[in-house]
């Protein structure tokens, strides 16, 4: 067949020229709901997080549980733990719909147990329910984020995530201390659950429309997911017994120390992507970093206000003060490793946020020397906060990437384990160090030590620095050949 010339007659139609569609955002008409939504409930979590530290001294008090005031923090990890597989698993079998309403309710019901407890072991087993939720929500929401945006809007919409912490951290204490000491501290546990309707009512129908349901591939056995529980109930047992060791340092918790790791090691080597300890490239140790800067990050922080009051004689608000800055900064790395063009460089911005990191812990001690201002602190961990920025919300953005699909629930589930258990783990290692350098007894609100030694906080920090340091070789590896 042969083409027709073209005739003198016949006239080339230009194209409509007009202006160009604009690029979708995160705010954009297309995901604003869904944004808004989520983001909300990120932040209502965060501001619960923020609130309870300053209300559970008085709740335990009053519910004359002071001796079991631990156990309302481990109960909630340890169960967070367990909703963090079971939700990896729900979401890449069912959607993420489900584990996020579940973890909702879950987390509402746990608030209400808890503030309306009348004796300490019920406010606990509030604080568990909790946990359990807490575990469902934060997975299902990486498994939304990956399948209701495209991976352009991914880093961004991560760095709302970390934004979303920003004004919790520095209103939450002192919201919960106004309603603590005006209402009472129920009222900090009773008061959220009502706010969460607002932000599910937005999020639920985007979610419906846009993530619900299986996605295609092929679904793990039944015998695989049946067997990931049972690891996940062995990792929150044995983190449990862990915590418990390391909060009562006598000879007869060696047996529980000894069972708590006994039940960890297979349950995290079987939960891990194969080759995370041994940072494998890629995905491997994208997990391995995660739990190399939060953990390092978390223990070496949890010390600051104490030695703050204990050796440079601040009072408890001027300590905590000491931080606010950082979830400012930690916003901003957060919002600069969203930047599409800076997408290429995304490895070496974690290289120098894990770098940032481990300076910030490095110079904290410095303050012990009575010649070195005490805000030295503030400056070096808003420093620290902008790495972990970088840092935190890259690991979640590089996750979503490497992972299928049919994946992302599974692996979003190992990304939180790693960074909760390696939390645990090394605290429990800074706080032995420290208690065996003559850290003195210390309480959970890090606002009373007896005899505290300066020596023991640089055996907190200085270690916490070499780990971080080691994370800023693990972000060599994380880009596959």
């Amino acid at each position: 067949m042969t083409v027709p010339e073209p005739r003198d007659t016949d006239v080339a139609v230009p194209a409509p020229v007009g202006p160009t569609p604009p690029v979708d955002t995160v705010l954009s008409r297309t995901y604003r709901a869904l944004s808004v939504g989520i983001v909300s409930v990120v932040v209502l979590i965060a501001f619960e997080a923020t609130a309870v530290g300053t209300a559970m001294p008085v709740a335990a008090r009053e519910l004359d549980g002071v001796s079991l005031y631990a156990f309302a923090f481990s109960g909630y990890f340890t169960t967070s733990l367990f909703g963090m597989v079971l939700s990896g698993q729900w979401s890449d079998r069912r959607g993420p719909l489900a584990p996020l309403t579940s973890g909702i309710a879950a987390f509402a019901v746990g608030l209400v147990l808890s503030g309306t407890a009348g004796a300490m072991w019920l406010f606990i087993v509030g604080r568990a329910v909790q946990g359990l939720g807490g575990g469902l929500v934060i997975v299902a929401l990486y498994v939304v984020v990956g399948r209701a945006y495209p991976e352009r809007l991914r880093p961004a919409i991560m760095a709302a995530f970390a934004a979303g912490w920003v004004v919790p951290s520095i209103v939450g204490p002192l919201a919960s201390g106004a309603v603590t000491e005006h209402l009472g501290w129920r009222w900090v546990f009773v008061g959220i659950p009502v706010l969460v309707v607002i932000p599910l009512a937005l999020a639920l129908p985007q979610i419906r429309s846009r993530a619900a349901g299986p996605v295609g591939g092929a679904a793990a056995p039944a015998s695989s997911d049946r067997r990931r529980i049972r690891l996940a109930l062995a990792i929150s047992l044995g983190a449990g017994l862990l915590q418990y060791a390391a909060q009562d340092l006598r000879w007869a918790s060696l047996l529980p120390g000894a069972v708590g790791v006994a039940l960890l090691v297979p349950a995290v080597l079987g939960l891990l992507p194969r080759g995370t300890y041994r940072a494998v490239r890629g995905l491997p140790s994208v997990v391995l970093l995660r739990g190399v800067a939060a953990g390092s990050f978390v223990a070496a922080e949890s010390f600051v206000p104490l030695m703050l009051v204990t050796q440079r004689g601040l009072s408890p608000t001027l300590a905590g003060l000491s931080l606010a800055a950082g979830g400012a900064t930690w916003a901003a790395g957060s919002w600069i490793q969203s930047r599409a063009r800076l997408e290429p460089h995304r490895e070496r911005l974690m290289t120098l946020g894990m770098i940032l990191v481990a300076a910030a812990i490095a110079t904290a001690p410095s303050v012990l020397i009575d010649a070195v201002p005490a805000w030295t602190v503030a400056v070096a961990w808003g420093f620290g906060c902008f790495g972990m920025g970088l840092v935190i919300s890259s690991t979640s953005v590089l996750l979503l990437k490497l992972s299928a699909p049919e994946e992302a629930g599974t692996n979003s589930a190992a990304l939180q384990i790693s960074d909760g258990l390696s939390n645990v783990v090394l605290l429990s290692a800074g706080g032995a160090a420290f208690a065996a350098l003559g850290g003195g007894t210390v309480s959970h609100a890090a606002t009373e030590a007896t005899g505290s030694h300066p020596a023991a906080f640089a055996a907190v920090f200085l270690p916490m620095a070499g780990v971080a340091l080691v994370g800023a070789w693990v972000t060599t590896r994380l880009r596959q050949r």
